[in-house]
């Protein structure tokens, strides 16, 4: 165990899929206890319902985290047309029902182009920017009317894949910063019947790749193997 420690302690970078409802930073532990070390970090939260590609630092690797974060970023997923959530996506319940069947697959073009190139986008106030010192999710559960301003972000790709009202899946290549649950949700006002985010996988964070990516079960198989 002690040679294994001593090369992820001296410094690598592990590419993780991600399961579904793990926070990142349950990934993070995972690593650090299956590991015995310290350092350990990610380039890059990705959210409990997101699933997909999760740089993992150790060691002298964690100095270049924010390199890593701040390369283009690839995800697709699915928005569904019709309502809104709170928090953009499924960790809060559909509310405000609107028809959808109106919606063409012209017109869901023509809101897409909007969204293309450089925009002015305003982060959900269930995120962890921090307003005053305090995490917005907090105080957003609060029932405090947070205020974030609008920051631009680069979309450099945004397609449809597959249009099956009220699901719409995508392919969406985008600037650091970016978040896709407010992408959807601004589809859907765009769209004028609301919309969230039901799925989202990243796929891929610079030249790293979801395919060079190892599930997390076979992570930890491969370091117990390691350690006989």
């Amino acid at each position: 165990m002690e040679n294994i420690q001593n090369s992820y302690a001296e410094g690598k970078v592990l590419l993780i899929n991600k399961p579904l409802r793990w926070t990142s930073f349950d990934a993070v532990r995972k690593i650090r206890n299956l590991l015995r070390i310290k350092k350990v970090g990610h380039a890059g939260t990705l959210d409990p319902l997101a699933t997909g590609l999760l740089i993992i630092c150790t060691g002298k690797f964690t100095k270049k985290i924010n390199e890593y974060m701040a390369q283009e970023k690839e995800y697709t997923g699915t928005i569904t047309l019709g309502a809104i959530t709170p928090t953009y996506d499924l960790e809060s319940e559909p509310q405000d029902f609107k028809p959808y069947n109106q919606i063409t697959t012209g017109g869901l073009e023509d809101v897409l182009k909007l969204f293309r190139g450089p925009i002015l986008q305003t982060p959900p106030i269930h995120s962890a920017i921090k307003k005053d010192g305090v995490r917005s999710y907090e105080l957003a559960r609060r029932g405090v009317d947070v205020q974030l301003e609008p920051r631009p972000v680069t979309i450099h790709l945004f397609e449809i894949t597959r249009n099956e009202l009220p699901e719409v899946d995508f392919k969406v290549v985008c600037s650091t910063g970016t978040y896709i649950r407010s992408l959807a949700n601004d589809v859907g006002a765009e769209l004028g019947c609301g919309g969230y985010l039901s799925r989202l996988c990243r796929t891929r964070i610079g030249p790293f790749t979801i395919e060079q990516a190892q599930d997390m079960e076979a992570f930890e198989q491969m370091i117990r193997d390691q350690n006989g």
